[in-house]
């Protein structure tokens, strides 16, 4: 029996969306812009779908509007946030050197536009010091962008010591909270941020949902131009159904989220704490910042990650060496190099993300195969690390 341990790349559809997708698709076919009954059942759907995922960030639904997803969600963020202060000469944006790459490729694009960015160091923590961003914001910074949690290590950033700062110099903030909600408590009030993106496959909604959160009061020049959809931010017809199972996730995540966080937190640290006893020069990134109950990134000196996620797939387990969006680059991780590890500490990385119904039983096969596949590597020099 395969076991799935690669959550922060995607989530399984959860039973109850699938069957509200299944329903969507063959009751509400209606366009939710027509005022027949059929339109407005499938509006009321969207409604509906929107209050949900409004609720597990604590917002309010009138300002999600729905995406394809995280990638989506950020890139408008940014470059709505560079189209609003262009004219008013604040060209220099910031983020962090571990952001997705959804977030480092939009401002390396709008470098080509000559905007000036800067990258926040993180440390060996993994975690951003709010000083360094008083270091370098100033009066031409249109935005901050800090994702919540890390993608690769679950690291938790200070997100609203963060805004705060970007606040008093007058810059925009936006977060990347892909790998947050649905895992831990977000409240857009809370994090002071302006922006914010979530997207719905992390926690068992469909493929190719997603949201962005916006600011009362803050006005965007419209990204997708054509119809009034998503109050005239994003024109065309919506997915009536994939975003009819974001709701229900997105319900389904929020009701869940307290007992959920606790069961992965301590199978987490079961595995962390057995890995570390039982299999010799294995070490933890960022294990000593607050992270996301879910994740672990682990080193395991002398082996190769690529070649050991290899291994344990034929043991039947999922993991993965860290972004799912960069699979198959050769380039090291950029967020484990961001944090300064040793080259061997890099290569040797793989991440272990769970999910709510993974078993003390999974974990325990996990750490057995571990063991099993590294000495195996290190015995016929499956890479120097």
């Amino acid at each position: 029996m395969r076991l799935y341990l690669d959550f922060n790349a995607t989530a399984p559809i959860r039973a109850e969306v699938a069957d509200a997708v299944s329903v969507a698709m063959r009751s509400r076919f209606g366009n939710p812009s027509s005022v027949h009954r059929y339109g407005q059942e499938a509006k009321t759907a969207l409604d509906d779908a929107r209050t949900a995922v409004a609720r597990l960030i604590g917002a309010n639904a009138p300002e999600v509007v729905f995406t394809s997803g995280g990638t989506e969600s950020d890139n408008t963020a940014i470059r709505a946030a560079a189209d609003a202060f262009e004219p008013k000469g604040r060209r220099h944006l910031i983020a962090t050197a571990i952001e997705h790459d959804a977030v480092l490729a939009t401002f390396k694009a709008l470098e080509t536009r000559g905007w000036r960015t800067t990258l926040l160091p993180v440390g060996p923590s993994g975690v951003v010091d709010p000083a360094s961003l008083e270091r370098v914001i100033g009066p031409d910074t249109a935005l901050v962008s800090v994702m919540l949690a890390n993608n690769e290590l679950g690291t938790i950033q200070p997100v609203a010591a963060l805004a705060a700062i970007a606040r008093a110099h007058g810059a925009l903030v936006h977060t990347d909270a892909v790998q947050a909600a649905g895992r831990i408590p977000v409240r857009v009030t809370d994090l002071g941020v302006d922006l914010l993106s979530i997207s719905g496959h992390k926690f068992g909604a469909p493929k190719g949902v997603g949201a962005l959160w916006v600011r009362r009061g803050l006005v965007l020049r419209p990204w997708a131009t054509g119809g009034r959809q998503e109050r005239g931010r994003r024109a065309g017809t919506e997915n009536v159904p994939a975003l009819e199972g974001f709701g229900v996730a997105a319900r389904l995540a929020y009701e869940d989220l307290a007992e959920a966080a606790v069961r992965m937190a301590a199978r987490r640290d079961r595995l962390e704490a057995a890995l570390l006893a039982q299999v010799p020069g294995s070490a933890v990134n960022g294990g000593g910042a607050p992270r996301v109950p879910n994740t672990t990134n682990i080193s395991f000196d002398r082996v190769e990650g690529e070649s050991l996620v290899i291994g344990l797939d034929l043991e039947g387990i999922a993991v993965s060496t860290g972004s799912a969006c960069s699979s198959g680059s050769l380039e090291p991780s950029h967020v484990l190099r961001a944090m300064g590890l040793p080259p061997h500490r890099v290569q040797s990385a793989i991440r272990f993300s769970l999910g709510p119904d993974t078993t003390d039983d999974d974990i325990d096969r996990t750490v057995d195969a571990v063991g099993r596949v590294v000495a195996r590597l290190r015995a016929v020099g499956g890479g120097r690390g």
